[in-house]
């Protein structure tokens, strides 16, 4: 059994609307292995946020973005089943442009596809990470209306 952490990670995700679709990605690694969710990853010592969701979404993707405004900050808390603490990670969404690349699954991904609004249901995504594209969708049509 691994110990509790000492205190909450950081981590960034990146919500990349391309051509009326949103980045998905297969996690490869826990927490939540096998889900499909906004890719990121965790911040290293001496990045700053953006840099960290640079090199994330490039990890993950193969895709160069370019983070944008700032869309949600929330807490990941998972407990086993005794209560104990098995991580917590302070994740900062940002809604993400889309620069340049030819998307395939990377290092920290199973997977990775755009996916149409329509389609989301299929992938099975935590509510808040539906909530946040939701929003993130609507951000980008109020720009454009």
């Amino acid at each position: 059994m691994s110990a509790a952490p000492a205190a909450p990670s950081v981590g960034v995700g990146g919500v990349v609307i391309h051509a009326g679709k949103v980045l998905l990605i297969r996690r490869g690694k826990p927490p939540l292995l096998g889900c499909w969710s906004i890719p990121g990853g965790t911040v290293e010592a001496g990045e700053t946020l953006q840099q960290a969701l640079v090199r994330e979404l490039e990890e993950e993707t193969s895709l160069r973005v370019r983070p944008g405004e700032l869309l949600t900050v929330f807490d990941r808390i998972e407990r086993d089943d005794a209560g104990r603490l098995r991580y917590h990670y302070v994740v900062v969404d940002f809604l993400c442009e889309f620069v340049s690349g030819t998307l395939r699954a990377g290092s920290d991904a199973m997977g990775a596809v755009f996916a149409w609004p329509h389609e989301l249901a299929a992938f099975d995504l935590h509510p808040e990470a539906l909530e946040v594209i939701a929003d993130a969708f609507a951000r980008v049509g109020s720009r454009r209306g």
